[in-house]
C-alpha cells in the first residue's frame, strides 16, 4: 500500500495548492506571491532566446520594457531558434527560455510555465507563443501575449479577467493600450521583491533538465490536455476562467511545476 499512500499524499498536497491558486486573481496582481529568491536587488534574470525572426523584435521590446523595473535586469545568455528546440522549449535550471512554434490548434495562445523549488521559490521558467493561431496574431496582440507570459515567469498575475482594459499587458483586453507594462506593474514588482531571501533560486546550473519526465499523453488527453510541447507534465487543473487556466504538477525534488495557459478564442473571433 506504500505507492497508494504516496499517491494520495501527493493528491492531497496538490489540492491544497489548488485552493491557494484559485484565489490568485487579486487586485494587486501578485501571482500567489510566487517570486524568485535572491539576496540583493536589483537581480538578473538570465534568459535564452528561442524565438524565430518573426518574434525576435517582440522579445527584445518586451525584455526592455520589463527591464525598466528598478529591481529587474535581463541578460541574454544564449540563443537557439532551431525548430526542435522551439517546439520542445526545454527548461533550463536558473534561466528563462522564450519560445514560439506551431504547437497546434490545441486551445492555447500562450503558455507560461514556472518551476518552484522545495521552498516555493521560482527556479526556472518558460514562455511560449503558439503560431498555429496565425489569424489571431496582430502586432498588438503579439506584444500583449509575449509581455504577459514573461510577466508570469517572475510572479505577476492578471490585473483583471473580464476583458476590460487596464492599460497593461497583464490584463485580457485587446485594447491597443494594453501591449506593455504600466506604472502599476512596476510598483507591483517592487512590492513582490521588497524583501530579500537567504539564497538565490535563479542561479543557473547550465543544465537542460526540466526536472521531470515528459507528459506522454496524446494531445487532448490527461496531463496533455492542451497538447503542450513542454518537457514537464501539465498536471491537475486548479483554476479556470473564460480566458485562462492554471495547472500544477509535483516535482520529484519536492517542488512544483505551475502552468499558466492563455486560452485561444473561437476561430475568427477576438478575445
Amino acid at each position: 500500500m506504500l505507492k497508494r499512500t504516496i499517491r494520495l499524499a501527493a493528491v492531497t498536497t496538490a489540492l491544497a495548492l489548488a485552493a491557494a491558486l484559485s484565489s490568485t486573481a487579486l487586485a494587486d496582481h501578485s501571482w500567489n506571491d510566487y517570486h524568485i529568491a535572491r539576496t540583493a536587488n536589483p537581480f538578473i534574470i538570465q534568459y535564452v532566446d528561442s524565438v524565430n525572426s518573426v518574434w525576435d523584435g517582440v522579445l527584445v521590446e518586451a525584455v526592455q520594457r520589463w527591464g525598466q523595473s528598478s529591481v529587474l535586469e535581463f541578460d541574454q545568455v544564449g540563443a537557439d531558434d532551431g525548430d526542435r528546440t522551439r517546439r520542445r522549449c526545454p527548461m533550463i535550471s536558473g534561466q528563462m527560455r522564450v519560445c514560439n512554434a506551431a504547437y497546434g490548434q490545441n486551445g492555447w495562445l500562450g503558455l507560461a510555465t514556472i518551476g518552484l523549488d522545495s521552498q516555493g521559490h521560482i527556479d526556472q521558467g518558460t514562455a511560449q507563443m503558439n503560431d498555429s493561431y496565425d489569424w489571431y496574431w496582430t502586432p498588438e496582440e503579439m506584444n500583449h501575449v509575449m509581455c504577459q507570459e514573461i510577466g508570469h515567469v517572475f510572479g505577476l498575475d492578471h490585473t483583471s479577467e473580464d476583458g476590460s482594459s487596464q492599460g497593461t499587458c497583464m490584463d485580457y483586453s485587446t485594447d491597443p493600450s494594453s501591449q506593455w507594462p504600466n506604472a502599476h506593474d512596476y510598483d507591483m514588482i517592487e512590492q513582490i521583491y521588497a524583501h530579500l531571501d537567504s539564497y538565490n533560486s535563479f542561479t543557473s546550473s547550465g543544465g537542460d533538465d526540466g526536472g521531470d519526465k515528459p507528459c506522454n499523453a496524446p494531445p487532448g488527453k490527461g496531463c496533455n490536455k492542451f497538447g503542450a510541447n513542454v518537457n514537464v507534465p501539465m498536471g491537475l487543473l486548479v483554476h479556470s476562467s473564460r480566458h485562462h487556466e492554471v495547472y500544477v504538477a509535483s516535482r520529484p525534488d519536492g517542488g512544483y511545476w505551475v502552468h499558466h495557459v492563455v486560452l485561444a478564442p473561437e476561430p475568427g473571433k477576438r478575445r
